[in-house]
């Protein structure tokens, strides 16, 4: 009896420790926004989990990046883009910055030729 309590105290132990990974942006103002409090956008010519900008458009629209040992979990999910980088996705959209937005709060890129838009929860 006490060698199961025992192993029972410590399975309650080890999924207390069990954490969900922090997500890798927030929700300020009804938009998803980067660790920076930057606007992240989606783009309508992206396909779930897969993106479909890179060269001139990556440099306008850095990608929000996944670090190495970056794990997915809930509605975020992490892409390999091209280039063999990491990228983060929400609900299978990867997220971008856009780089004329200067200050937190910008979402300038909101709309921009009709194909990219604020990323909303």
């Amino acid at each position: 009896m006490r060698t199961r309590l025992a192993a029972l105290t410590l399975a309650a132990a080890l999924s207390a420790c069990a954490t969900t990974p922090p997500a890798p942006a927030s929700v300020v103002n009804g938009v998803l926004v980067g660790p920076n409090q930057m606007t992240l956008y989606t783009f309508d010519k992206d396909s779930a989990g897969k993106s479909m900008c890179s060269g001139p458009c990556i440099a306008n629209w850095p990608a929000l990046k996944a670090a190495d040992d970056a794990k997915a979990s809930g509605d975020w999910s992490i892409i390999s883009r091209d280039d063999g980088s990491r990228q983060w996705a929400y609900k299978g959209k990867p997220l971008y910055f856009w780089s004329k937005d200067a200050k937190p709060g910008d979402r300038s890129g909101d709309g921009f030729n009709k194909v990219w838009h604020s990323a909303t929860p």
